[in-house]
C-alpha cells in the first residue's frame, strides 16, 4: 500500500536501476513527481523520497541531437534500393512492401521534420498544395512545411494505392503497431546500409531536417517553430552538429572588413617590415 512505502524502500528501488545517467535523473524526477501528487491528494502524509537521494552526475548534461550527414543519407536511400520486395503476412492480411515505400516514409520525416509516430498515422488532409501541415501554435496560426512536387506525386500517388492514411497497412491503425512496423522496415534498411558513427535511428531523420535548415542559415527562431521546440532547445541541441554554420559566419566576418582600413607595411632597417 502506499503509507507502507518508506525511504529505506526507495533507496532499495533506486540502487536497482541500470540506467544511464539521463535516464536515471528523468525517472527519478518521475518518482518524486508520483510520490509529490499522492502527498497533495493527501494519500500520504510525507513523501518517502528523501532529500539526499540525488540523480547521478551526469542527469543533467544536454544530450548531443546527431543529425545524419548527406553521405549518410544517400548511403540509406541507396539501401532501399537494394531491398527488393519483402513479403508480410499476419494471419489474416499478407501483402508486400518495397524499399520504394521506406524511400517515401524517410523522405517526408526528412522534409518535414515530423516524428515517426507523425509520419506513420499521417493524413492526406495535412497536405495543402505543397504545404504539410505541422502544428497550430499556442499564440494563434499554423505552422507549415514545404515539399517539393516530386515528393507531393509520390505522397498522391500513395494515397491512392493505400487510402489517406498512406502509411497506415493494414486494419490497424493503433499508434503503437504501426510505429513498430516501421521501425522494423527502416531497421531493415539500417541494416543493408553499413556501419555508422553513430546508432541509427528513425528520429535522427528529424534532426537532420533541423541540421539542413540551420546549416542554409535559417533563423534559429524559425527552426524551432517548424520543430515546435524553443529557441534555446534548438541552440543547446542541434547547433553544435552544424561545423559549417562556423565557416559561414567566418566568411560573411572575412567579407565585412574586407573593405576596411588595414595597416600599411614599411621598410625597416635590418631588412625588417
Amino acid at each position: 500500500m502506499l503509507d507502507q512505502f518508506t525511504s529505506s524502500d526507495i533507496d532499495v528501488f533506486y540502487s536497482g536501476w541500470t540506467l544511464g545517467a539521463r535516464a536515471t535523473g528523468k525517472r527519478l524526477g518521475t518518482l518524486r513527481a508520483f510520490f509529490r501528487f499522492c502527498v497533495i491528494r493527501k494519500w500520504l502524509q510525507e513523501n518517502p523520497i528523501s532529500t539526499d537521494v540525488k540523480p547521478p552526475i551526469g542527469a543533467n548534461h544536454v544530450a548531443n541531437k546527431a543529425p545524419y550527414t548527406d553521405d549518410e543519407l544517400q548511403r540509406i536511400l541507396d539501401a532501399c534500393d537494394k531491398l527488393g520486395e519483402v513479403v508480410w503476412s499476419n494471419g489474416r492480411e499478407k501483402g508486400v512492401w518495397t524499399g520504394e515505400d521506406v524511400k517515401d516514409f524517410i523522405w517526408v520525416m526528412v522534409y518535414t521534420g515530423l516524428r515517426i509516430s507523425d509520419v506513420g498515422l499521417f493524413h492526406m488532409n495535412r497536405l495543402k498544395d505543397n504545404e504539410v501541415f505541422l502544428r497550430a501554435k499556442k499564440n494563434g496560426g499554423d505552422v507549415f512545411a514545404y515539399i517539393p512536387d516530386w515528393l507531393k506525386d509520390r505522397l498522391n500517388a500513395r494515397a491512392k494505392r493505400c487510402g489517406l492514411r498512406p502509411f497506415v497497412v493494414g486494419q490497424s491503425d493503433r499508434l503503437e503497431t504501426v510505429t513498430d512496423m516501421w521501425r522494423r522496415k527502416i531497421g531493415k534498411v539500417f541494416e543493408l546500409a553499413g556501419k555508422f558513427e553513430e546508432t541509427p535511428t528513425p528520429h535522427r531523420f528529424r534532426h537532420t531536417y533541423a541540421r539542413v535548415l540551420l546549416q542554409r542559415g535559417v533563423p534559429v527562431a524559425d527552426v524551432a517553430d517548424l520543430l515546435g521546440d524553443d529557441e534555446k532547445t534548438v541552440r543547446e541541441h542541434y547547433s553544435r552538429w552544424v561545423p559549417e554554420r562556423q565557416a559561414r559566419l567566418t566568411k560573411i566576418l572575412k567579407e565585412a572588413f574586407d573593405d576596411k582600413p588595414k595597416p600599411k607595411l614599411v621598410a625597416l632597417p635590418g631588412g625588417r617590415s
